[in-house]
């Protein structure tokens, strides 16, 4: 009696275990997709944010481009990525680019940065982050309008030795309380510029060959 109560209990525990783990494995995946589903709409969002309808006639959604997973990495990323192109009558005007600061307070800040044909900053957007609330969360447009100071920027404006927060010497505020935040996003942003800089001229000598 005892072994076959002890077999029921067991089957019992048994059946109760994958059931819970059916759960959480159900749970998992849906959170997983809503907050896939939720990055992409926030991402379709900034995309329009950076690049105005009113400057391009292309649909930016599904004009693109894949970098490499070299490339990518360059940019804090894994895998193949791609950059939204914005044109006006077939003509590039802007490229939007996903971007990783790896440094931040708290983690991973992901970003999409918009670069003008002329070099200069459309803007910048942060798609996700875990930084602190009240503090590094200022990165969000949502929470603060820092994140606007880099439009217009280039990297000739300001000079190589700007590009760095007020508390390094550089051009950009930093928050108070919060520093390690926005250097790392500065820095990111820099970082991304060159790397477009260099791409655009590696496809230049393409086309001269």
């Amino acid at each position: 009696m005892i072994g076959q109560s002890i077999g029921k209990n067991s089957l019992v525990l048994a059946i109760f275990a994958l059931v819970t783990a059916a759960v959480l494995a159900g749970t998992f995946l849906l959170t997983a997709d809503r907050i896939d589903e939720a990055r992409r709409k926030a991402e379709e969002k900034a995309l329009f944010e950076l690049v105005p309808q009113t400057r391009h006639n292309n649909d930016i959604l599904t004009d693109i481009a894949i970098l490499s997973e070299d490339e990518s990495a360059e940019l804090g990323l894994s895998g193949e990525q791609k950059i939204h192109i914005a044109r006006m009558n077939n003509q590039p005007i802007a490229y939007i680019y996903p971007s990783r600061a790896p440094d931040g307070y708290s983690g991973d800040i992901d970003m999409i940065i918009g670069i003008n044909t002329d070099g200069t900053l459309a803007g910048v957007r942060v798609l996700s982050h875990k930084e602190t609330p009240g503090l590094g969360d200022k990165v969000d447009l949502k929470k603060s309008q820092w994140i606007l100071g880099f439009e217009g920027k280039s990297l000739t404006n300001p000079l190589a030795d700007g590009w760095k927060v007020k508390k390094d010497g550089g051009d950009f505020d930093q928050f108070t309380g919060a520093t390690i935040t926005p250097r790392a996003v500065v820095k990111r942003v820099k970082s991304t510029l060159e790397f477009h800089q260099t791409s655009q001229a590696k496809n230049h000598e393409n086309e001269q060959l």
